[in-house]
């Protein structure tokens, strides 16, 4: 078959899947649409440290004569039972991606190879693989730039490992913090999401010359479409309540810029829209998608998801057809797309419908070039640990001080408690790979490592993350008695554990050991451990200045007593020393909330862009939260001169008027007056970061893009800090009339 034009590297990619796909069975096309297997299945280690096929991997290519996609061939964690004594680290990886891919292509009749597809929510989800700080703490950084360098390492690494697709959560939206997926939100803001989701588009992918993937880029699924962020009460895979508006406005910004970006792939979400679960809802993905958006690429189901379907369509033959014709092209571990072939016979589903989707497949892999380079990786990139370090730095967000930080001068005694003062273990979020012993840095190591000559440092843990142990209190109270500032380090943990009990998705099916937070782990209230609660009373009844440093998933309800307060969300491995950089002074705290932090559960919701509703306050609480969007301090202060319109740019001189280096986020809202459906109070239509030295102005130029100003006759720009301060801003009035 030498002479078969598919075969052609030179030819366009079209005509290449043209050619190919009239040259297969109906057995072998359903076959590319399939991703059943664990990737962790495929193989074991041999007793001299290398590894070997499985029977499991021989039955599944024999099945479809080939392989469409293998989910996870690198993946490591409690759920796949990988670990650095089983699993392919760096140095290996790639070879067993090679030995996997040498299998499927000999397997396969026509030579077609397999997708390799790994989740890389935050970095790449493998053994050695940089793990970069969560969504969250990216959403905190208003960091786009920054953010677009962290994706293209994640990339990197994941090309160099011999994978080709990557998995990466950006369309979710926080509605209800309470739910355990929080974490893997870039926050409650549409526009900020999309601002991220594009940086993460063209980090991972690059410019994709002539439609091809260069050696280090990699084709990105986004996750999740869409709406799973407002589902019911903060529980995981619950029905989604929501309206047209609601989803056009809150829930779909982000995917449109993420495949305005070009982004190569989208994930059909668990939840269901107005009744149809998204999997088999072809209004959402036929209609919208591919009619209305004019999307072409891949739509790939959440883990099972297509098999759901069978509650409606009776069994999981039928359940296959539906999701097939919706418009999902290639499923994950489900049973209903091996079922295609007699879906196809039976008149279940058309067969053009289904070389419609195998030829997005087959599209997607000569794009990477996986016919002609199946055997080349790119090489290892360096610098992720700095990356990922940056990353931290910037999001570390400081949202009270009295004064008592940067550490003074002064202070020689300094009482490091807590239960996330001295581990690792609970900084870098769900889906994190095994870590090697002695990798990243904890609070109080990078404390000790930093501090200057004569800074005395002590520690006690007080407690644990859960539980209501408090036997460990008194010795963290003569710590802090005894010093003249107390870093009170508390928080949650999305950590996974071999006795965590997991759902056929990967899911934790109930909260194990210090689990808060993570897929499956949602919550009623927003509270730390019980006994975090008695260790911040008692440490702040000491009289010594507290500062209390949140490491969470999610925003907690903490009491605002101690003397500052500053949150990390999950940094990462090396979040210790970006924590320790900005108590000390080396560093400035530059994040912003991407969140609202509610006064308690309650409240809920309390997302500052609610609609501009007379709606009134609680007899027994504010209505308002704790901290508002947008909010940080920073250890200078700055001026806001008047905006001043030019075009569809706004002109704002800004001024660091403190005796400090420091960045300001210039957060531009919009307030609609006349318009043709009730309004939100206000929405983020731009931001800009600006650093500057003590003294210096810079005028700060800000673009206003037409989706955000879609809609509105009249309406008024706010420039501002935070949201909050918007509220009081002085307005500029914009007619968009004419």
């Amino acid at each position: 078959m030498s002479d078969a034009g598919y075969r052609d590297p030179t030819a366009p990619v079209e005509a290449r899947v043209r050619d190919l796909l009239p040259r297969m069975t109906l057995r072998e096309k359903a076959g590319q649409l399939n991703q059943r297997m664990y990737g962790w299945d495929a193989y074991r280690r041999t007793p001299d440290g290398g590894f070997e096929l499985t029977e499991a991997l021989y039955a599944e290519t024999d099945r479809f004569e080939g392989l469409g996609a293998l989910y996870g061939l690198q993946r490591a964690d409690a759920w796949s039972g990988v670990d650095h004594g089983n699993g392919p680290g760096a140095r290996d990886g790639a070879a067993l991606a090679e030995l996997v891919q040498r299998h499927v292509v000999d397997r396969s009749r026509l030579g077609i190879p397999a997708l390799f597809v790994e989740e890389v929510p935050h970095g790449l989800m493998a053994l050695d693989g940089t793990v970069l700080p969560v969504n969250l703490s990216v959403g905190a950084t208003w960091d786009p730039e920054l953010y677009e360098r962290a994706a293209a390492h994640a990339a990197a690494e994941l090309r160099a490992r011999g994978g080709h697709v990557a998995l990466v959560s950006a369309l979710d939206i926080v509605r209800d913090p309470r739910w355990g997926r929080t974490e893997e939100c870039f926050g409650e803001d549409p526009y900020l999401a999309g601002r991220l989701t594009e940086a993460l588009v063209r980090g991972m992918q690059g410019a994709c010359p002539d439609g091809l993937f260069a050696a280090d880029k990699a084709p990105v699924v986004l996750k999740h479409f869409a709406g799973q962020g407002a589902t019911v009460g903060g529980r995981n895979s619950a029905e989604s309540e929501l309206g047209l508006r609601e989803l056009h406005e809150i829930h779909l910004p982000a995917a449109r810029a993420g495949l305005r970006a070009g982004a190569a792939a989208v994930m059909a979400a668990y939840n269901e829209v107005d009744g149809m679960p998204c999997s088999g809802n072809r209004a959402l993905l036929t209609g919208l998608l591919r009619k209305e958006w004019g999307f072409d690429g891949l739509v790939m189901a959440d883990g099972l998801a297509v098999d759901r379907l069978a509650r409606i369509t009776g069994d999981k033959v039928t359940a296959g057809a539906l999701a097939l014709d919706s418009g999902v092209d290639l499923s994950l571990w489900d049973e209903g797309f091996t079922h295609l072939e007699e879906a196809v016979e039976r008149g279940l589903v058309s067969e053009g419908t289904l070389d419609a989707a195998v030829a997005r497949v087959l599209r997607l892999k000569f794009r990477l070039g996986l016919f002609e380079r199946r055997d080349t990786t790119a090489p290892a990139p360096a610098g992720g640990a700095e990356l990922s370090k940056q990353l931290a730095r910037a999001a570390v967000t400081l949202l009270r001080n009295d004064g008592v930080l940067p550490v003074a001068g002064n202070a020689v005694r300094i009482a490091v408690l807590g239960p996330q003062a001295a581990t690792t273990a609970h900084q870098s979020g769900d889906y994190t790979a095994p870590q090697r012993p002695g990798s990243g840095s904890s609070v109080l190591d990078a404390l000790r490592r930093l501090a200057p000559p004569g800074l005395d440092i002590r520690h006690a843990p007080g407690c644990a993350l859960t539980g209501t142990d408090l036997s460990g209190i008194p010795a963290a109270i003569a710590e802090a008695a005894a010093s003249d500032l107390a870093v009170l380090v508390l928080g949650g943990s999305s950590a996974r554990t071999p006795d965590t009990e997991f759902d056929a998705n990967g899911a934790a099916l109930r909260a194990v050991s210090e689990m808060t937070c993570g897929e499956g782990v949602d919550l009623a209230q927003l509270r730390l451990g019980a006994a975090q609660y008695a260790l911040l009373d008692a440490v702040v009844a000491t009289g010594t200045p507290t500062a209390v440093v949140l490491v969470q998933g999610r925003p907690h309800v903490v009491p605002d007593t101690g003397s500052a307060l500053l949150t990390a969300w999950y940094p990462g491995p090396w979040g210790g020393e970006a924590i320790a950089e900005v108590l000390l002074g080396l560093a400035e705290p530059t994040g912003r909330l991407p969140v609202s932090v509610p006064r308690s559960a309650a409240q809920l919701p309390v997302y500052y862009n609610h609609k501009d509703t007379e709606y009134g306050g609680y007899v027994d609480e504010s209505a308002e939260p704790a901290y508002g969007f947008g909010h940080g301090l920073s250890y200078t202060s700055f001026a806001y001169g008047e905006p001043r319109p030019t075009g569809r740019t706004v002109e704002v001189e800004v001024t660091n008027t403190g005796e400090r280096h420091g960045r300001s986020v210039v957060q531009v809202y919009l307030r609609r007056l006349i318009t043709s459906t009730w309004p939100r109070t206000l929405e983020l239509c731009a931001f800009e970061g600006v650093g500057l030295a003590p003294g210096e102005s810079r005028t700060v130029v800000v673009r206003l893009g037409a989706d955000q100003l879609a809609g509105a006759d009249v309406a008024e720009i706010r420039v501002a800090e935070s949201a909050r301060a918007a509220l009081t801003a002085v307005p500029l009035t914009l007619d968009l009339r004419s």
